[in-house]
C-alpha cells in the first residue's frame, strides 16, 4: 500500500518555521505516534492502549481517508524538527458549516520538557493551515485541566479564555474540569 503524503483539501502540504515544519502525517511515524499516545494516555481522551496492530488498521482504514477527501473531519501532520518527528497533530472534529476545528498536538514524550517552546511553534504552523489554507473562522483547544502551563502559551498567542466545563470528565476517580481556548479568525 502506498500511503498518500497530500491532503487535497490543501493548497500547501509543508508549513515550516525554521528547523521546524509540519508535513501530513507519515506513515512511517505511526509506531512512534502509539508509544507517545500510550506514555501520555492520562492527559488524552484514549481510554486504552493501543497495539502495533490497531495502529497499523488506524492508518490504512481511517487516516489514509482523510487525504483525498475534500472536507476531511481532521487534517493531521507530522510536527518535524531537522526532518525528524518529534510530535504530531492537527485540527480534528472539524466543522465545516460553522467553520471551527479543535487543535491536537502531542509531542514526544523526551521532549515533553521542552513542551511550551514546542507548542508555540505548532500554534503558530497550525493556524496557517486553519486560517490561510482551510479559511477557518475559529479553532480552539479542549483540554483535561492538568496541565496548566500550556495556557499560558495560548493567552500569549491571542487565544481567549472561551469556556471552563466544570466537573466535565471522569479522571483518576474524580470529576474535573476541562478549559477551552478559542482564536477567532482575524481576517
Amino acid at each position: 500500500m502506498l500511503f498518500p503524503s497530500k491532503y487535497i483539501c490543501l493548497n500547501k502540504n509543508q508549513f515550516i518555521n525554521g528547523v521546524f515544519k509540519i508535513v501530513p502525517i507519515r506513515y512511517e511515524d505511526r509506531f512512534d505516534i502509539m508509544n507517545w499516545r500510550n506514555e501520555q494516555i492520562f492527559h488524552l481522551r484514549q481510554r486504552e492502549l493501543l497495539t502495533k496492530e490497531s495502529q497499523e488498521i488506524y492508518f490504512k482504514k481511517n487516516i489514509s481517508k482523510l487525504f483525498d477527501n475534500n472536507k476531511p473531519d481532521q487534517i493531521l501532520f507530522s510536527y518535524l524538527k531537522n526532518n525528524v518527528c518529534i510530535g504530531y497533530g492537527g485540527l480534528v472534529h472539524i466543522n465545516w458549516s460553522d467553520m471551527n476545528a479543535e487543535i491536537s498536538f502531542l509531542i514526544n514524550t523526551k521532549e515533553e520538557v521542552d513542551f511550551n517552546f514546542h507548542w508555540n511553534i505548532f500554534l503558530g504552523l497550525i493556524e496557517q493551515v486553519a486560517f490561510l489554507e482551510i479559511c477557518l473562522h475559529k479553532i480552539y483547544v479542549y483540554a483535561f485541566d492538568l496541565r496548566p502551563h500550556l495556557y499560558k502559551v495560548l493567552l500569549n498567542s491571542n487565544y481567549f479564555k472561551d469556556a471552563v466545563l466544570k466537573d466535565h470528565v471522569f479522571f483518576n476517580n474524580n470529576y474535573i474540569d476541562v478549559v477551552i481556548h478559542s482564536k477567532i479568525n482575524a481576517k
